[in-house]
């Protein structure tokens, strides 16, 4: 007997109907599974076979073809063994087919029998809403999950008998319900605050410009200062996720596995910090088959690179498109995935190998060589992408010891909020432009008008500390951005000069 069996696969961080036909036949006693399917899927054979005896059903004695369509897409993973189950259940006559047109299904299978968790639900779910589907079958792990998709019942299962007499209608589920909103507002507190942060009101000063603008931030000072303590902040104070972002980025973070357990919905900033070890598939994403990388991770949030120049330089290269693009298209001979990846880049690194040039309580003791080539290992080009690098130093004892707490996040956020809204207003009509950060260079001096006094200030400081012409176009950009944060029309004098304090690297007194 032959039936039919509806399931998902994903692609990217979408996902495509795949239609399950088992047919049972007489024959020599043997497993085909065509349809492009990959080592899990077709190892799932033994899994089934063995779940189906565990949970008292007959296994087929005869040839069992199993096809997977469309079959010129690749299948990958365990998703399928579940449904591969319940269609050989069918296919005996040992189930009611009626639910299977109108449902969904996707699970791996212990062999116990027991339904386990898998990765991708989210897109699964969306792509069976939109599919027609009236509800779709899941692991009870990842219920939380497939519940965020309005419009499509989600029924959850914990082993595979359950699912089979829940479709023979021998028992009921219940569809599991969940208030999306209450989640999403529930989950989209922060445990980090700027208030925890005591001294360093220059640097906070510098984050807050960088997140108004969307400017790349890179953070340098003597190790212990607080540099990763600011970064993984910088997401309290980023404008408040819409459930449209907080729905994309829960989809990479499905994909990838990284969701917790009963999870679900991402509805906070990311914050991903990879370890400066990364290699060049583990950044962008790759593999056999391919999985987003830290860039897709990051996503909608920051991307936190500590001790910038240990990274090897390969590495940092491949960044740039995907900084200047949002996304990353991975190629391979079968197809190529394409993952977003629009993220805030925040670096952070010692002043020289040993970390103590800059700090006045201990000697340096690198030699202008070392420091030259430990400075070098970070480019032009990936320095060109970061518009505002500030100097991090060493608090004292009185600082550390305040007991006043210092500004939250809510109230940055707010000024931060204000000003991007500013600048979505100017650039409402020219696509591809949303900050102050992606500003095109034909409009740049239309939309940066500076007072003569300030302009004054800029011909100076491009004089004396040798700025490049690159520099010029990035102190113009923080200066707009400073100035929107003051809600002022023009640049004037003290935004010019604020914005050439945030060019550390450029100016001569360091290099």
């Amino acid at each position: 007997m032959l039936s039919q069996v509806n399931s998902g696969a994903v692609v990217g961080i979408e996902a495509f109907p795949v239609e399950i036909e088992v047919n049972a036949g007489h024959g020599e006693p043997k497993v085909v599974i065509v349809g492009l399917p990959d080592a899990a899927v077709k190892e799932s054979s033994d899994r089934v076979w063995t779940a189906l005896i565990n949970s008292g059903f007959r296994p087929p004695m005869g040839r069992t073809t199993i096809n997977l369509a469309p079959a010129d897409m690749k299948k990958e993973g365990p998703s399928f063994d579940l449904p591969i189950a319940l269609g050989i259940i069918a296919a005996l006559d040992d189930m009611s087919t009626d639910l299977l047109p109108r449902i969904g299904m996707v699970g791996e299978l212990a062999l116990s029998g027991a339904v386990r968790k898998v990765r991708g639900i989210l897109p699964i779910t969306l792509m069976a809403k939109r599919a027609g589907l009236k509800a779709i079958m899941v692991p009870a792990e990842n219920a939380e999950e497939a519940a965020v998709v309005e419009g499509i019942k989600v029924f959850p299962v914990k082993t595979l008998r359950e699912a089979a007499d829940f479709l023979n209608q021998d028992i009921k589920l219940k569809p599991y319900e969940l208030n999306i909103q209450s989640v999403f507002e529930a989950n989209s507190l922060y445990e980090d605050d700027f208030s925890d942060v005591k001294g360093q009101e220059f640097a906070k000063r510098a984050i807050e410009v960088g997140l108004s603008g969307g400017h790349n931030l890179l953070l340098l000072g003597p190790p212990g200062t607080g540099k990763s303590m600011l970064a993984k902040r910088i997401p309290s104070i980023l404008p408040n996720m819409t459930l449209d972002e907080a729905l994309e980025t829960t989809k990479i973070h499905s994909i990838s596995g990284s969701l917790k357990s009963h999870q679900a919905l991402v509805a906070t900033r990311p914050f991903h910090s990879p370890h400066h070890t990364i290699s060049d598939a583990g950044l962008l994403g790759g593999g056999t088959n391919p999985m987003p990388g830290a860039v897709s991770l990051a996503h909608n949030g920051v991307l936190f690179l500590d001790e910038l120049p240990e990274f090897q330089r390969s590495v940092l290269e491949v960044m740039r498109q995907p900084l200047e693009d949002g996304e990353v298209t991975i190629a391979r001979a079968a197809a190529s995935v394409t993952y977003p990846c629009r993220f805030m880049l925040v670096a952070a690194m010692n002043p020289c190998p040993c970390g103590y040039q800059t700090d006045p309580k201990r000697e340096c003791r690198c030699s202008p060589t070392q420091i030259a080539r430990y400075r070098s290992k970070i480019s032009g080009p990936l320095l060109d992408r970061i518009d505002i690098h500030v100097e991090v130093p060493a608090i004292d004892y009185e600082q550390l010891t305040r007991l006043e707490k210092g500004e939250p996040s809510s109230n940055v956020r707010k000024r931060v909020v204000r000003a991007r809204a500013i600048q979505q207003e100017r650039y409402k009509d020219q696509p591809g432009t949303h900050c102050n950060a992606s500003m095109r260079s034909k409009t740049l001096h239309q939309i940066c008008r500076m007072e003569s006094d300030a302009e004054q200030i800029l011909k100076a400081a491009m004089s004396d500390l040798n700025f490049s012409a690159r520099a010029y176009d990035r102190i113009l950009k923080v200066a707009r951005t400073i100035a929107d944060l003051a809600e002022a029309e023009t640049i004037a004098a003290h935004h010019i000069s604020e914005a050439i304090q945030y060019r550390t690297l450029d100016r001569q007194l360091w290099v």
